[in-house]
């Protein structure tokens, strides 16, 4: 039997704590808590699944905190809720056969944009302007719930920044569009992580004790953004979108330019 060390896991457990503190709001945790697994030794696919099983049970602190404040449009995301579902699965599926190497790129692009967009637009999401969905914004948030989910399972980086902008475009404050992206991160996380337990790609020794400490991250990170209201929100989304455009042109030039 693997012996687990204790200093091992307090690591992984302080990790865990800061990744679902900012992921609770909006996402981004994982660029803190997949390298701390990748620290560990594990190989990439085990990270990601031991990843998929912290973040989940994080994701639903996160979510149940969101719901009981109110700040989710319960009906709106139980509909879309299978959609997220069941592109994740796939996504997962999907990245077992074919590198997710080649959509990198436009995923960079596309982090630019939503950064880009979000601030030149001051006001945007400070106060909701939600009524009800046309059939155009119908169309566009049952497309985008799938294939944010799909890219959660395939690739992951960011898909808490892609559903949060969402639902901004649909009228959403920010920490109404933080609780109900948050509510298909959790569906999307779920269907990831059963898809990786089947493939055996999940270190439970590591994952469940890095999940207590995200429970305890995600149920403060969700507390502070509830309480300090959508300007706390958009500086934290910037904020994240900016580290995560940051990652990927450090990854792309690592692998095209510095290897």
């Amino acid at each position: 039997m693997e012996e687990i060390h204790f200093g091992l896991l307090t690591f992984l457990m302080v990790a865990g704590f800061a990744a679902a503190f900012i992921d609770s709001v909006v996402g981004g945790g994982g660029l803190i808590s997949i390298p701390a697994l990748l620290f560990t030794g594990l190989p990439p696919s085990i990270a990601l699944g031991t990843n998929k099983l912290a973040a989940t049970m994080g994701a639903l602190t996160s979510t149940i905190s969101f719901l009981r404040s109110g700040k989710v449009k319960k009906q709106l995301v139980l509909k879309l809720l299978p959609l997220s579902i069941i592109g994740s699965g796939i996504g997962v599926y999907i990245v077992q056969l074919i590198p997710s190497e080649f959509l990198k790129p436009l995923i960079l692009i596309l982090l630019i944009l939503v950064t880009i967009y979000t601030l030149f637009k001051k006001d945007w999401g400070m106060e909701s302007t939600f009524t009800k969905l046309s059939f155009k914004m119908t169309l566009f948030i049952i497309f985008a719930a799938f294939i944010i989910g799909f890219y959660d399972g395939f690739l992951g980086a960011g898909t808490g920044s892609f559903l949060l902008f969402a639902f901004l475009i649909l009228g959403f404050d920010f920490v109404e569009a933080a609780g109900n992206a948050k509510v298909l991160n959790f569906g999307s996380n779920l269907a990831a992580l059963i898809t990786f337990i089947l493939f055996g790609s999940v270190h439970f020794a590591y994952g469940i004790p890095m999940g207590i400490a995200m429970i305890i991250g995600a149920l403060a990170g969700s507390r502070v953004a509830i309480r300090s209201g959508a300007a706390y929100v958009k500086v934290l989304f910037i904020g994240m979108t900016v580290i995560l455009i940051g990652k990927s042109i450090w990854d792309y030039l690592h692998a095209h330019l510095l290897s």
